[in-house]
């Protein structure tokens, strides 16, 4: 492939991974907004504004751990390749879009990982390019991370019910209407901290893969800022269906559950993107919010609409990666990758 051609396709794969980006704070905009709109501190409208800009400036708060993760932690960096970034971006696009339009809270980070992995696969024809360390540190944060939510989040109904035991319902309702301000611009801060990482991973090891970058493995500035731009962009366009589905039909939220819910949603996601895991904010906040839920009473949680959610979650990496598999063979049909 000649230069200029070689510069298009790179120009052309940035762009699709800003896309993925868009659709990933589109998918994942019910996650930062379902509890605050639910209950009705603010709308929808508001709401989608406030979680885009604590999106956007979350590189402000984080390291890049999970960029590097993603970039050189889950496949061998010596085998990415146009074809493959084309595939892992294609079949992670694919299910979320599938995903969205059913309305179901599944992972934007695992199906990046799982398109990574099945475009990896693919053209390696084995898993010899499969990192294990970095996947089976994902594959414990898919586990964790909800769990840790569910955790914190029923333990932080318990300690507040506690210390608001002889406030009046009136006052404690006003009270965390004004906390839920805070707890939902953390979870939306871990969000795009965590989330827009992902994205920024792939590009650099675009731009590593065709030698526009050299040297240790590092994240130019214009593709932390595009990247943190995209998914707020997304975000403002937000994800009505899954705010539904988080927002309510698992269980109803007071602002005190809310708060709750956000802050034992945002504690894991903060941790996580410290130390470099790629974890999903949906699966967290899904698990808090189910943790809310059984605190109050078990049957106050539509274990049903939750258990479907769980196989969602199981079967989004293979799904993605089959998906991928089969982009990254358009990939080469079209002339991608290597000779």
């Amino acid at each position: 492939m000649d230069p200029g051609s070689a510069f298009l396709v790179l120009v052309a794969l940035v762009a699709v991974a800003l896309l993925f980006d868009f659709l990933n704070g589109l998918h994942d905009a019910a996650n930062s907004i379902a509890t605050i709109v639910s209950t009705r501190v603010l709308s929808p409208g508001a709401a989608v504004i406030w979680a885009a800009f604590f999106n956007f400036i979350a590189f402000l708060f984080f390291g890049l751990h999970v960029a590097q993760t993603i970039g050189k932690g889950i496949i061998t960096p010596g085998i990415v390749d146009d074809a493959v970034i084309f595939g892992a971006l294609g079949g992670a696009i694919a299910w979320n879009v599938a995903t969205w339009l059913a309305g179901i809270p599944s992972s934007s980070s695992h199906a990046l990982i799982g398109g990574l992995l099945g475009a990896g696969i693919a053209k390696a024809g084995g898993v010899s390019p499969v990192l294990w360390p970095g996947v089976l540190k994902t594959m414990a944060g898919i586990v964790v991370s909800p769990a840790l939510g569910f955790g914190l989040a029923l333990l932080l109904v318990l300690v507040v019910s506690w210390v608001f035991v002889r406030v009046s319902p009136v006052r404690a309702d006003g009270v965390f209407r004004r906390l839920q301000f805070v707890s939902a611009s953390l979870f939306s801060l871990g969000h795009g901290g965590n989330d827009a990482q992902k994205t920024m991973g792939i590009i650099t090891a675009l731009l590593y893969s065709h030698g526009v970058l050299s040297g240790e493995f590092h994240v130019p500035f214009w593709v932390v800022l595009s990247c943190q731009a995209a998914m707020a962009l997304g975000t403002l366009f937000g994800g009505w269906r899954i705010v539904q589905t988080l927002g309510s039909r698992i269980t109803r939220l007071t602002p005190q559950q809310g708060f709750c819910a956000e802050t034992g949603g945002a504690i894991p996601l903060f941790l996580a993107t410290h130390i470099g895991v790629p974890v999903s904010t949906t699966h967290t906040i899904t698990g808090a919010v189910v943790g809310v839920g059984a605190a109050r009473r078990v049957s106050a949680v539509r274990w049903n609409l939750a258990t479907g959610i769980i196989w969602a979650w199981v079967i989004t990496l293979p799904m993605s990666g089959l998906m991928a598999a089969g982009f990254y063979g358009i990939g080469r049909l079209l002339g991608l990758g290597d000779a």
